[in-house]
């Protein structure tokens, strides 16, 4: 989707468009950082954060409560400016754009970066089948039969289909919490955004539906490049190939301590606050 031109519609995927091209994880970068602050009236929240990550793959965001993880989140799709007196500064580039460029439309950015967020937020008004398709139509797209099919295609890589194909008109608050949250992410995947935010998906579920959650979040890795915060250690190690952590610091605002391989950041860090903080002694 170029952030830049008219929306685009997503074209209908054949059952083997992710298996070669978009659906090679590779050492691709999404999404580059550089020196991004976020701030909210004159206080910081985020300091000067660097980061690359990596195409079809799971980071974690990580740290202790306060330290401007789902700040930084939220820069990354252009959520965080919709508060009232919230600024961001730095760069966040994607193909070499950056989102805060004045000529970038944040609309159109949200398409390309969708977000999943820690309580399951289904549409009220809206059937199961018209939730996944409300940002295919807020897009343009009209023909009933390709609606249909990404519909079912987006249930289906959300590991939904099966329980919901007979009731596709009933309210998707119909459904169970982890049900809804599956949902949230078939809405989110249905335009086939670039990179998929994810801010403590499993918070509000119990523990079986993570499970789901989680085993989803590694089968979506193979076509979309996601981005989770979560605070459950024991989750960031089983789903994250890669893992950032950040602190809060007394007067400077969250900042990234470090960053790496998951299995290097739990097993041997480089720094000793990020080895304290996994380790239970702080946070």
């Amino acid at each position: 989707m170029s952030l830049r031109s008219s929306a685009t519609v997503p074209a209908k995927k054949s059952a083997s468009a992710g298996a070669s091209g978009r659906g090679q994880r590779n050492d691709e970068v999404a999404m580059q950082l550089k020196d991004v602050e976020a701030m909210y009236g004159s206080f910081r929240a985020v300091n000067r954060v660097s980061l690359d990550v990596k195409a079809r793959s799971v980071t974690a965001f990580i740290g202790p409560s306060g330290c401007g993880k789902t700040t930084l989140l939220r820069t990354l799709n252009r959520m965080h400016e919709t508060t009232p007196g919230a600024s961001v500064k730095g760069t966040i580039e994607i193909n070499g754009i950056n989102l805060y460029d004045k000529n970038v439309d944040p609309v159109r950015v949200r398409r390309s970066i969708g977000m999943v967020f820690q309580k399951p937020n289904p549409f009220p008004a809206m059937s199961i089948e018209g939730n996944v398709a409300s940002g295919l139509r807020l897009a343009g797209q009209t023909n009933k039969a390709d609606v249909a099919e990404i519909v079912e295609q987006s249930l289906r890589r959300a590991a939904l289909w099966d329980e919901v194909k007979d009731k596709l008109k009933e309210p998707g608050l119909s459904l169970s919490g982890g049900q809804q949250q599956r949902l949230c992410i078939a809405r989110a995947i249905a335009v086939e955004p670039e990179i998929v935010l994810m801010d403590e998906p499993c918070s509000a579920l119990d523990p079986l539906a993570t499970l789901r959650i989680e085993e989803l979040i590694r089968d979506l890795k193979d076509r979309f490049t996601i981005i989770i915060v979560t605070h459950n250690m024991q989750q960031a190690a089983r789903v994250s190939d890669t893992t950032a952590f950040f602190n809060m610091g007394d007067d400077k605002g969250g900042y990234l301590v470090e960053t790496g391989p998951t299995a290097k950041i739990f097993t041997k860090p480089s720094n000793k606050m990020t080895e304290d903080y996994i380790e239970g002694r702080f946070g």
